[in-house]
């Protein structure tokens, strides 16, 4: 059985996970509480405000989603199905409600050269 993750990160930590193959194994991570579309936006948003905590001031939040064995299991380039961005900038302040854009696994090296 796999575990969808939502791991909030920034574009330098996503750069690491690129370039490393893996995340740290003690990353924060949100698992929705059910299958239901409104418990996986739920764990997204979540993992959305812990991303603009990590990046204390004005940027773009990250979240990587990750299907992984278990919930403990390290998250590897190769678990990533997907990630969640804010396509600009945002300011410290921003609505922390405000969603975020889809990107495809093949899309990561672009939206890190961007």
């Amino acid at each position: 059985m796999t575990v969808r993750s939502y791991v909030p990160a920034t574009l330098d930590r996503l750069r690491r996970l690129v370039d490393e193959g893996r995340l740290a194994s003690d990353v924060e991570r949100f698992e929705p509480e059910g299958e239901d579309e409104e418990s996986e936006y739920a764990a997204l948003m979540a993992a959305a405000d812990a991303a603009a905590a990590l990046l204390g001031g004005p940027g773009r939040r990250v979240v990587v989603v990750a299907e992984v064995d278990a919930a403990e299991a390290p998250v590897t380039l190769r678990d990533v199905v997907a990630v969640h961005c804010d396509v600009a900038d945002r300011p410290a302040d921003a609505d922390p409600d405000e969603d975020l854009a889809w990107f495809a696994t093949q899309e990561i090296e672009q939206l890190l050269a961007d």
